[in-house]
Parts: structure tokens; sequence; C-alpha cells
């Protein structure tokens, strides 16, 4: 299965490029998506309220990625680092990217660390963690303070 509509994905640009550069020579596929195996498993170890803890091939990545641009448009990624572990063909990504929120122009930076599984020159299976807080801030979400409760009534 071909993923189509690239366009719908042009929010997220910045990201696949860090990603390519990091996995260069290692996989194969000119897109993003042409790196992940048909059934990629991919686990967002660290995530977001609302967002999936595993998502199981690629088609039903794409369709959860297509709609990034509606809240968050990224402008670069950088800082990367890569770690390779030839024996058990694992590579681990370490990368930044910044960006805005659509609604709000409120800046938005993360960091991650992917923890990628190679076979037969396609991801096979995707693990990522990121600065959880940093999307919620981002996207304006109130975040109770430590020790303190989300609703003013709580405790009583």
């Amino acid at each position: 299965m071909t993923v189509e509509h690239l366009e719908d994905f042009a929010a997220l640009e910045p990201f696949f490029g860090v990603v390519k550069e990091g996995l260069a020579g290692h996989v194969e596929g000119e897109h993003f998506f042409d790196l992940l195996a048909e059934d990629v498993v991919t686990e967002f170890v660290v995530t977001v309220p609302g967002y999936p803890r595993r998502v199981e091939g690629r088609g039903a990545l794409a369709e959860l990625y297509r709609g990034y641009g509606e809240a968050i448009v990224l402008e670069g990624a950088g800082d990367l680092a890569v770690h390779h572990d030839r024996e058990k063909s694992v590579i681990t990504l370490e990368y930044g990217v910044h960006g805005r929120v659509v609604e709000t122009g409120r800046p938005y930076e993360n960091r991650f660390v992917s923890i990628v599984t190679v076979a037969n020159g396609k991801v096979v299976r995707w693990r990522d963690y990121l600065d959880s807080l940093a999307v919620v801030q981002a996207l304006g979400e109130a975040v109770p303070v430590s020790g303190t409760s989300p609703r003013p009534d709580a405790g009583r």
C-alpha cells in the first residue's frame, strides 16, 4: 500500500527530513512512509492524553499523522544524534523539532528519542518518547502544578 496525498503531511516535513537523515544507509525509500514496513508497529511510550499508545500498520500511522497540520506546523528539526546497535539492527534517534500552533501562533518546541528496529531495509518497529508537557503547554491545555488540584473543589 502506498500512502496517497503526501501533500497532506506538509506540516511534518521537518520531522520526516531529520528521520530520513538519521536512518540513511539503513532503510530504503524516498518518503518517510516508504521507509516503513507495511506492518510496522509504532508505540508512543510517552505521549499526550487522547493519543494512541500503539498503532499497527503504515496506513494507520499515516491516517494518525494526516491531521497533524491542523494543530501544529513544524518549521524545523535538527540537533540529531544517532546511535546504532548493529547486532540487533536497532537505531536510536535523538532530535528536536520546533514550529507553531496553528490556532494561536504559540511556539512549539519538543525533543524526542525514537528507538527504531530495522529489518530488510524497512522500519518494522518504532518506539517514541517525547516531552508530553511541551505539547500540552503549546496547545494551551491547563496543566495542574505539582501538589495542587486541577479542580478548586477537589479534596473537600
